[in-house]
């Protein structure tokens, strides 16, 4: 059998793998997403093939122009993206970490290197595969070269083949006669000129006939079609350099021996170390099977199960002693529905995995947890997710509240989000692999589809694998994360919000709100009726039945049947999106019932219906509360999510009167009055803005007055409904395109709005700007509280890109700053409820509000306490104004 040679166009994989991939970036910020797909694509092609050599060959330089020179024209090419660019050098270093030979020589091109070395392989005898996006190496097809075009659709990355009878079948020319069927077609993306208008079809089909560019234009005369004749006949010389430019060189004076580049040792601890770097975690696990990573790292030797009684008194009698001083040790919680098991890591060779069996309770488990959490406090039980297993250390409690101190834990995934809060994961897998430079498997890898239940009968070995690793890895990660937090400014962030919040959430999930699940059936059924009339009247006035749930029916019946303009389509159908709808509603009375069937819908399926499901047995509603998952840093709220309860139409507002306070107590709500923008006059410091805020004014009304230059008490109220979409558009870095379409107004009024409030505020632009400049140079933005937005995008190439980034570097600090206030206004209500002993109880959390249900004898303290506790959350330059409501219900209270 033949020996094998891939031969790779570095930079044509590289430019295919950029446009390919979504946007990348590693920790430090650098683009990586056409080295994972060039890598994806490697490896796909070593795993086909497994060749016995390898070679990639790039342009000595970017390609941004071609070498080759055709009676002093150089045919030209767009400049590089400078995100794929940055990632040139890297892919090449990459590769030689991966022992793959690359190829470069001055003068020369990327596919002249490939042809030449091709050539010659082939004439020793080994068969050649050359892996490339550019047809113009099909030239060099020959039976011992196959040329190889990966293409990506959908996701997938499909291969076309071409032998010399493939090339055939395909153009009817032979991979010679190619090279002149591209110099008539000519090359766009090159700038490489041809025979204008000659496209491939009759490029080819001329050359099929002639054979030879010297043959066509000795028969220039007798040309067909005629289009095609006076395009080639004006232009012999354009289509002679064109061909020069085409053909690639077989002959390029290069020092290349394939013996030198022999495939194999690709995983090592070079290319280990640049994987991690890049952070390219699937990849990660080809070095499983290596030398330089172990599939069981050094701590499982140490891993230990013990279920006899004395075994595991011993280690919790250890665990309480180190608990009780400053040593950490590391704590990782197993359980489905009951408590199944703990893995406990006391130092490096003391890794203990205790499951419920046999003298070992399930209640037991619990005490001896209770016992070693209720003796630390300096922050040294390192665990991940600790909101999640609260409940477990509930043995001790005061007026419902447990004695637990939250400066017993560290949770490292809190900590890591801090650092990275755009991450997708912060479990021990991810943490090992950042802080420790390990890469252990992950659950799925170690216990697949299985319940933890089933895997304690099915899979023990690698539960007690998860167990181990997870509480090893909390607990070599923790000093570590506690380093990088203060040395990038955020520990206070996390010690002093992010951390006793925990505590305020899990209190939250586990009071949950009241519902009154008939007033939810009978509100089902209001919107149920609604929906019906709506339905009828769409169907009257389309002249038939159809489906409005379907984009696609919709779409025919509105821009077809119905004449409606402005309609796009697209390969599936005409676009039926609310902003295309919102501006067909003011003409066409169906569409505002469309778009009023739609908002009713939605609230009848995700709320009236879809709420019932999650009604517990209590008839409350047990939330979950979300500390990682905004990159903002605001909670989120899941399971359902109560947070986006929709209150702008009025059958949405209905919504709230179905959550009500048990009996014997009432709601309090209290909403924060227009924080964001108090937040942007502190941060700025804009004298007119902070002046308007402490003196009462009203403040879209004092801006009015300000933006149109006219007395206070004569300003309109259009002038002050266009002052307060300016104040909030600003916070959001919205275009004069944005504001337009919020006010209905001209692209060029918008630009003057806000070209006026700047000019009334400069201190308001200088910042914003500085903002933007800041994210520039830093790559991220930072809250007053140094809580960190990354934003790639702001160094994109891409405008779109580039736009968004700025809107978000212009916004972040101040959305981030108003997340940390009703952060810090919501532990001081816990922690005031808790120390005055009341019954009543923080709830509910929705932006910039909290619910509190609170007992009929406690309404007045619980207003001072909810008063309080946030106007005094933060000291600003302005007011924290409040505006609190009492209720029977939540719509009542708010």
């Amino acid at each position: 059998m033949s020996e094998k040679l891939i031969l790779i166009d570095g930079h044509s994989i590289l430019n295919r793998a950029f446009y390919g991939v979504p946007d990348l970036t590693n920790a430090e910020g650098i683009h990586t997403n056409a080295m994972y797909g060039f890598l994806n694509i490697l490896f796909k092609f070593l795993d086909e093939e497994k060749p016995d050599y390898i070679t990639v060959a790039f342009d000595l330089s970017a390609p941004t122009f071609r070498h080759k020179v055709f009676d002093g024209y150089k045919g030209t090419r767009k400049p590089m993206q400078p995100e794929l660019k940055q990632q040139v050098p890297l892919m090449k270093e990459l590769l030689k970490a991966m022992n793959i030979t690359v190829v470069e020589q001055e003068g020369y091109e990327a596919d002249d290197i490939l042809g030449t070395i091709a050539k010659e392989s082939a004439a020793k005898g080994i068969d050649v595969s050359i892996v490339s996006g550019d047809r113009d190496l099909l030239q060099l097809a020959d039976e011992h070269i196959k040329i190889r075009i990966p293409k990506t659709k959908k996701g997938v990355t499909e291969v076309e083949d071409y032998y010399p009878s493939d090339v055939f079948n395909l153009y009817g020319v032979t991979p010679h006669e190619f090279i002149d069927v591209k110099a008539l077609m000519g090359d766009t993306s090159d700038n490489i000129p041809g025979a204008p208008g000659v496209g491939p079809k009759t490029a080819s089909a001329i050359i099929q006939k002639y054979h030879s560019l010297d043959n066509v234009f000795e028969h220039l005369c007798e040309l067909k079609p005629p289009k095609a004749k006076i395009s080639i006949t004006e232009n012999v010389e354009q289509i002679k350099m064109s061909r020069f430019l085409s053909e690639i060189k077989i002959d390029v004076p290069i020092d290349y021996k394939v013996e030198d580049s022999k495939a194999g040792d690709f995983f090592n601890e070079n290319s280990y170390e640049l994987f991690k770097k890049y952070n390219f975690k699937n990849m990660l696990k080809k070095f499983e099977n290596t030398d330089i990573i172990a599939k069981d790292p050094e701590c499982y030797e140490y891993f230990k199960k013990i279920s006899d009684f004395a075994d595991v008194e011993n280690v919790f009698n250890k665990a309480v002693d180190i608990a009780g001083g400053i040593e950490k040790i590391g704590l990782s919680i197993v359980r489905e529905n009951e408590l199944i098991a703990v893995g406990i890591t006391l130092s490096d060779t003391e890794i203990y995995y205790i499951p419920v069996s046999g003298f070992v309770t399930e209640s037991y488990l619990a005490d001896r947890l209770s016992d070693v959490v209720s003796v630390a406090s300096n922050r040294n039980i390192a665990s991940a997710n600790i909101k999640d297993y609260l409940d477990i250390f509930e043995k001790d409690k005061i007026n419902g509240y447990p004695l637990v101190s939250e400066k017993a834990f560290i949770d490292t995934a809190i900590a890591a989000y801090l650092l990275h809060p755009s991450n997708e994961s912060y479990d021990y897998e991810s943490l090992g692999r950042e802080f420790l430079s390990l890469t252990y498997p992950s659950k799925t890898e170690l216990l697949g589809k299985l319940s933890i239940n089933k895997a304690v009968n099915e899979a023990e070995d690698n539960l007690i694998k998860y167990a181990c690793l997870s509480s090893y890895a909390y607990y070599k990660c923790a000093d570590k994360i506690t380093e990088q937090l203060k040395s990038e400014n955020m520990y206070e962030l996390f010690e002093t919000i992010e951390m006793p919040l925990i505590f305020v959430l899990f209190e939250m999930q586990q009071q949950g709100i009241s519902v009154d699940k008939q007033a939810l059936v009978d509100y089902s059924k209001v919107l149920g009726t609604k929906i019906s009339v709506l339905e009828k009247e769409i169907y009257e006035a389309a002249g038939e039945e159809f489906n409005i749930n379907s984009p696609k029916q919709l779409g025919v019946i509105l821009f077809e049947r119905l004449g409606m303009p402005n309609g796009k389509k697209t390969k599936s159908g005409y676009s039926t999106a609310a902003d295309v709808l919102e501006k067909l509603a003011p003409d066409y009375p169906v569409v505002s019932k469309i778009l009023e069937y739609r908002q009713l819908a939605k609230l009848k399926s995700t709320y009236a219906d879809g709420l019932t499901q999650y009604i517990s047995e209590d008839g409350r509603i047990h939330g979950t509360f979300n500390q990682t998952i905004t990159a903002t840093g605001r909670i989120s709220s899941t399971e359902p999510n109560l947070q986006n309860i929709p209150i702008r139409m009025e059958m949405g507002k209905a919504i709230r009167k179905v959550f009500v306070p048990k009996d014997g107590f009432v709601f309090l709500d209290a909403d924060y009055s227009q924080i964001e923008l108090r937040i942007l006059a502190h941060m700025s410091g804009d004298e007119k803005l902070i002046e308007a805020y402490n003196s009462s004014a009203d403040i879209h009304r004092a801006t009015a007055a300000q933006v149109f230059g006219v007395p206070l008490e004569e300003v309109t109220d259009e002038q002050r409904r266009n002052a307060k979409a300016v104040n909030f558009g600003i916070i959001y870095g919205m275009s004069s395109f944005g504001l337009s379409q919020d006010l209905s107004i001209s692209r060029k009024e918008a630009k003057e709005y806000i070209e006026r409030y700047f000019a009334s505020y400069p201190t308001i632009k200088t910042f914003i700007d500085g903002l933007v400049s800041d994210a520039k140079e830093k790559g991220y933005s930072l809250t007053m509280y140094n809580r960190r937005r990354e934003i790639p995008e702001i160094k994109s190439s891409n405008f779109m890109q580039r736009s968004f980034g700025e809107r978000v570097a212009m916004n972040a600090p101040i959305q981030g700053t108003a997340a940390d206030i009703i952060k810090l206004a919501m532990i001081n209500v816990y922690n005031a409820l808790k120390e005055h002993n009341l019954r009543s109880r923080l709830i509910l959390q929705v932006h910039d509000e909290l619910l509190v249900e609170t007992a009929e004898d406690e309404v007045d303290t619980v207003k001072q306490i909810m008063l309080d506790g946030m106007k005094n959350a933060v000291s600003l330059k302005v007011p924290l104004e409040v505006d609190l409501k009492e209720g029977k219900d939540w719509l009542e209270a708010h």
